[in-house]
Order: structure tokens, then sequence, then C-alpha cells
């Protein structure tokens, strides 16, 4: 049994989607929130699989739940719910480390199929955000080198400066070079950033 957080501010909203996902004997609707501040409170003593939410919500919103539920319960899977398809807007969604993202027209079926997929492991986009993600993936790729994908690859893996160095046979201050460039190109700060990157663009094949 999937255990599953809705949080919207439209209550309308919440009651077709709690109607919609009760019909599916394998999740179950634990809670519901109207905004991401009663949702922080309702973790503190539940523990759901899945939180799916809206962005835009009063008080605390989706972006600044979903940075803080990935902080302080890492476990927990989240499923962003919005209308805005917006490149930079999903970017930033994904960046900050959501599992999912879904625009708010979808049927039931492809958003039961979703949670499902989330909860089995897998990162799972609307059709829109897919070919959105594709597109980006292309440009990121085409700007950085062969051997900067190489040395992008080698950190999702876990290895560290003088790990990579070995590997490609370069020089640690070589790859130091590599690492600042890919950062300064992809506009990320952390290696753990760096990690999600390449996972989600998966540049760590």
């Amino acid at each position: 049994m999937i255990k599953l957080i809705l949080v919207d501010d439209h209550p309308l909203f919440r009651e077709g989607i709690s109607a919609r996902l009760s019909m599916h004997q394998g999740i179950d609707i634990i809670s519901e929130a109207e905004n991401g501040r009663q949702l922080l409170e309702q973790l503190t003593t539940c523990s759901p699989d899945i939180v799916m939410m809206d962005i835009n919500m009063p008080d605390i919103n989706g972006m600044d739940a979903l940075e803080m539920v990935k902080e302080k319960y890492p476990s927990i899977k989240v499923i962003m719910l919005s209308m805005h398809d917006d490149k930079e807007y999903i970017l930033n969604v994904i960046r900050a480390g959501a599992e999912g993202y879904l625009l708010k027209d979808i049927s039931g079926e492809e958003m039961i199929s979703a949670i499902i997929k989330v909860y089995e492991g897998s990162k799972c986009f609307s059709n829109e955000i897919a070919e959105i993600l594709a597109q980006d993936t292309n440009q990121k790729n085409d700007v950085l080198t062969t051997r900067e994908q190489l040395v992008l690859r080698l950190i999702s893996h876990g290895y560290n400066n003088k790990k990579i160095a070995v590997e490609l046979d370069i020089s640690v201050r070589t790859v130091e070079t590599h690492k600042r460039n890919i950062k300064q190109k992809l506009m990320i700060n952390t290696t753990s950033g760096l990690v999600r990157y390449a996972i989600e663009h998966r540049l760590d094949k």
C-alpha cells in the first residue's frame, strides 16, 4: 500500500484527486493539507511514502516546502503538481529534488501510473515536461565537452578527485579544473547537485 499525503489549497481539486486515487486499492491517502506549513506539521506525526503537492500555495508554497521536506525527510518522495510548463520553473523544482512533476490537466490514470513509478524508485514527468527536459539535456550535453561528461559520470559514481585522476590518467589539478568548468557551465555549486544532475539527465551511465 502506497501511503500518500495530498497538498493543495483548493478543496475541490483535492476532493477530485482524492476520489480518483481512492479507486485504486494500492494507494492510501493518509492525510491532506492546504499548504506547506500544514504539511510540515503533519509530517511530525505521520510517515508517507509520497507527498504530492501543488507549487502555488499560500503561507509556505510548494517550492519552499519541497526543499524543507528533502532536508528533514530525505526518504520521502515528492511529486509536484502545477499548471506551469516553463522550463526554468520545472528545472528549479527538479534540482530541488522532486521525483516527479505533473501538469494538473493529466488524466487520473496517468497520475496513478506516475505515483506507482515514483514509489518504485523511478522519476516521472508529464509527457510535455519530459520533452522539455529532453531538450534541456541535449543543450547542456552540447555545452559539456566529452571529457567533462566523463568526469561528471565518475563524480556521479562517487569517485573523489584522486580516483578520477587515476581513472582518467590525468592530474588532480586537471580534475579540479574540469569540475570547476562543469559547475560554471551547469550553474551548479555543489557536488551533490552535480550527482543529482547527472542522474536526472542520464549522464551517470
